[in-house]
């Protein structure tokens, strides 16, 4: 639903359902709406099937649901969590930060209508740098990561004091001047 031009060459859209449904609904024609769910590819995000660094932005728009009836209107359009919701999740983060490239973006999408945002960003391996709540009463976010690149302690003493500009020194670490 979020979809401005879902046909862009560079994006590629995955679920892992790809059906067809027509949802009871008063305010339609018909007493009817059509619902197609029709990726242009059929994925399981807690194991998709790409190389490591793959994508340099990725959306992870995944169920947000626990408690819809299987039947039920809400649980076909946006899918439902099994039991073990919070694996699934945590697979789907890891799978989704696999496949980013260094640093990558990842947007992360979420309605907490069932289960907090607090629970879902701790079964993230990377922390959010920032996203938003949309108005007071909607309880969707849109959050926001990184993949970082190598960290810069996995440099060496040398390489780091190679990089500074001659003279400068670490924070902290600047000899005081001699009298």
């Amino acid at each position: 639903m979020f979809w401005f031009d879902r046909d862009h060459p560079e994006a590629l859209f995955c679920d892992i359902r790809d059906e067809e449904h027509w949802l009871t609904d008063a305010s339609s024609p018909g007493g009817k709406r059509h619902l197609r769910i029709a990726p242009d590819m059929v994925a399981d995000f807690t194991n998709l099937p790409f190389a490591d660094n793959s994508f340099p932005l990725i959306v992870f728009d995944p169920p947000h649901l626990v408690k819809a009836g299987r039947n039920s209107w809400l649980a076909k359009k946006y899918g439902k969590l099994g039991r073990d919701w919070r694996e699934d999740i945590a697979s789907g983060f890891r799978e989704c930060f696999r496949v980013l490239s260094a640093n990558g973006t990842l947007i992360f999408k979420w309605n907490e209508n069932d289960i907090p945002v607090s629970q879902i960003v701790e079964l993230s391996p990377h922390a959010p740098l920032f996203g938003n709540r949309n108005g007071k009463l909607n309880k969707s976010h849109w959050l926001v990561f990184m993949k970082p690149a190598q960290r810069i302690e996995a440099r060496s003493d040398e390489t780091l004091q190679a990089a500074r500009p001659e003279g400068q020194e670490p924070d902290g670490e600047a000899d005081a001047p001699n009298p």
